[in-house]
């Protein structure tokens, strides 16, 4: 379990990755070798997974977002395992999740602009196996995305 060093790196190190070891350990008020030590064990327990980039769609000409839910046919046995393994290859899918209840699974679509998502729409993702019923749901506006937790 976590004590209130780990935690006191955490809370910075989530806000700020950047950090040096030595700003991190100042930040958190330990020393830099404490720091080190405690960050090594937290890759290593899988708290930390890793670091990267996050891009901004927007800035590289990607306007349209579209989430897509998506009921399969549950009578075929395999209609999960082929539908998600052909939606990871689609570029545009940038995020896939699955659900439990009506609707199975919820894929998130960026496009370059509409022409752009019905292209993707009736050439990739119409073609993707098992699909029994599929509702878009036009993205206006993200009122909060934040991965920071309250550590």
């Amino acid at each position: 379990m976590l004590d209130d060093t780990d935690r006191r790196i955490l809370r910075h190190y989530q806000h700020d990755p950047a950090l040096s070891p030595a700003e991190l350990a100042e930040r958190a008020n330990v020393t830099t070798a404490t720091c080190a030590r405690r960050l090594d064990k937290l890759q290593a327990d899988g708290v930390i997974r890793g670091n990267h980039a996050v891009i901004d769609w927007h800035a590289l000409g990607y306007e349209v977002e579209v989430s897509l839910r998506v009921t399969l046919d549950k009578t075929q046995p395999r209609a999960f395992e082929d539908f998600t393994e052909q939606a990871r290859q689609i570029p545009e899918v940038v995020e896939i999740q699955s659900f439990l209840g009506r609707v199975d699974l919820r894929l998130s679509i960026i496009a370059r602009d509409m022409q752009h998502y019905q292209h993707i729409y009736r050439t990739a993702i119409l073609t993707l196996p098992h699909i029994a019923d599929i509702e878009a749901l036009m993205h206006v506006a993200r009122l909060k995305s934040d991965e920071v937790l309250p550590l």
